[in-house]
């Protein structure tokens, strides 16, 4: 048990917290898919290309870069509760303020502010769930959480088609998330210790951390994971109304359906590693698929229906990874108590990958074509492969 324990509550109560704890993620998750389905929204109101929108979906995460390990170490001292709540406030305020400016470098500023709220909301809440639910339990738990970002992203693709204007789209995240930040002064556990914050003190959880290796190598995973996730998420609808030739809206249907089926890698993530499979090989397993049909994706090799099913192949299989990666934290921390600054590690490797997948592979198939974005996804997967053979015995199961 950590310093900073929850109070202890009844099973039912718990798992309401998770529900609600998942809850949070989705709609902090919302607010980054609004900016891919809002893409042709914004490029005929504000005169932009897919580079700027690149910017609008990989700025969400910059602070998220420099700012996850500050941000565990002040979960872990002011508790999980409050930044979470803190960090849904302050979403509201970035879809507020993105929702009323009349540019793009003011639309570009509002969504700093949504990245300070999804990095808050991204590292406070699995804290939490490390607390709230039992050690036989946090694989599922986990795997919850880890649905997150497929389930906000197929609800911004599915519901962003019906708006006309990108500016309504952000008022309703904006609703949304408010809600959300109502309900957790009701429903999420208070914490009652936190450990003691200083700069010192960060610097010396930092350098443990750091030392232990095996976080670092975790947090390495995830960003090569996002990198793969977002650089085909990121472009999707405009893929498919290029490649497909179909509507806005049935390009935000058939995203929303891709990105909903990584849900299921998430949710089997949870149950494999409960009944001892391996995390190193769901982890290697799960990069070289994507790495692979990456090239069916992107390369004009296949009929269009075929390239779509391979998109959900894709996502399918790449829930695995952060519900495995998410849920090996307690397993790695150095101590007890240095959970969330792991979890702010791993999140930092999260918006790295986040970052470089929209921005990179955006400006790569502005100059190369569609084709360049197949090797990009196809080196971070070989990348990740190597990390797991390297690190990958020292990922233990998860103990009951």
């Amino acid at each position: 048990m950590t310093a900073s324990a929850l109070t202890v509550e009844p099973s039912s109560t718990r798992w309401s917290a998770v529900l609600l704890i998942v809850g949070a993620g989705i709609v902090t998750a919302l607010q980054v898919g609004k900016a891919a389905i809002a893409a042709p929204l914004l490029q005929s109101d504000l005169g932009i290309g897919l580079a700027a929108i690149g910017w609008l979906t990989g700025i969400f995460a910059v602070l998220g870069l420099v700012g996850g390990i500050p941000t565990g170490a002040l979960v872990a001292g002011f508790g999980g509760r409050r930044l979470l709540i803190m960090g849904l406030l302050t979403s509201v305020f970035g879809a507020g303020f993105g929702a009323v400016v009349s540019g793009f470098s003011g639309l570009l500023l509002a969504r700093v502010v949504e990245g300070a709220g999804f990095l808050l909301v991204t590292v406070a809440a699995p804290s939490i769930l490390s607390q709230v639910a039992k050690p036989s339990d946090r694989d599922v738990a986990f795997a919850l959480w880890s649905c997150f970002m497929p389930v906000g992203l197929a609800i911004a693709m599915l519901t962003g088609p019906m708006f006309d204007d990108w500016r309504t789209i952000w008022w309703a995240s904006c609703l949304l998330t408010l809600i959300i930040c109502l309900l957790v002064p009701l429903m999420v556990p208070v914490d009652d210790e936190h450990r003691p914050w200083s700069w010192r003190k960060l610097k010396t959880d930092t350098m443990s951390v750091f030392h232990a290796r095996v976080p670092v190598a975790l947090a390495g995973m995830l960003a090569l994971y996002s990198l793969m996730f977002f650089a085909l998420f990121s472009f999707l609808p405009v893929l498919l109304m290029e490649q497909m030739d179909v509507s806005h809206q049935t390009a935000g249907l058939l995203s929303a359906l891709a990105s909903a089926v990584n849900v299921l890698g998430n949710l089997a993530a949870g149950l494999l590693l409960s009944r001892g499979v391996s995390r190193a090989v769901l982890l290697a397993g799960a990069s070289i698929t994507m790495g692979v049909v990456s090239f069916g994706i992107f390369l004009p090799l296949l009929p269009a229906a075929a390239t779509f099913a391979l998109c959900m192949l894709f996502s399918a299989v790449g829930g695995l990874i952060p519900a495995t990666i998410l849920s090996s934290a307690p397993i790695v921390a150095p101590t007890a108590g240095l959970v969330p600054v792991v979890l702010g590690l791993i999140i930092q490797g999260n918006n790295l990958g986040q970052i470089l997948g929209p921005t990179a592979v955006g400006s790569a198939i502005e100059r190369f074509g569609w084709s360049s974005a197949a090797f990009a996804v196809a080196g971070a997967a070989l990348v990740a492969t190597a990390l797991v053979a390297a690190f990958g015995k020292r990922i233990k199961q998860m103990p009951e």
